[in-house]
C-alpha cells in the first residue's frame, strides 16, 4: 500500500490496519519458518508497510509547531557550536579517572 493512499485515512483506521499487519508480518514470518510460505518477499513487503503506517501514526500524533522546529533557528545560532566543549569533556575524564585511580590505591 501507498503512503499516498495512507494519509487519506483516519487515526483509527490507520491502527487498525497497523495492528493487522503486525499480525500478519508474524503469521509470514511463522510460515516461512515452517516452510509454508510460498513467497518469501511478503514478509519484506508487510515490513515495509507497517513501518509507513507507523511513521504516519507518529507524524499525525506530533504537533505541528514541532516539526518546523529548525526552521524557526536562526542559520548563525544553529550552526553555532559551544566554544571549549570538547576541552571540558577531556577535562571531565581525566578528573574522574585520576580519582579512579586514587580509589584503587
Amino acid at each position: 500500500m501507498k503512503a499516498k493512499d495512507m494519509r487519506e485515512k483516519s487515526l483509527e483506521d490507520l491502527r487498525e490496519l497497523e495492528k493487522g499487519l503486525a499480525h500478519d508480518a508474524f503469521q509470514a514470518k511463522f510460515k516461512n519458518f515452517t516452510n509454508r510460505l510460498d513467497d518469501s518477499s511478503q514478509i519484506q513487503k508487510l515490513r515495509r508497510d507497517l513501518a509507513r503506517v507507523k511513521k504516519l501514526l507518529v507524524e499525525m500524533q506530533r504537533p505541528k509547531a514541532s516539526v518546523n522546529r529548525e526552521a524557526s533557528v536562526p542559520s548563525n545560532v544553529a550552526k553555532a557550536k559551544a566554544p571549549g566543549k570538547a576541552s571540558a569533556k577531556r577535562a571531565v575524564t581525566k578528573s574522574a579517572k585520576a580519582a579512579q585511580s586514587e580509589a584503587t590505591k
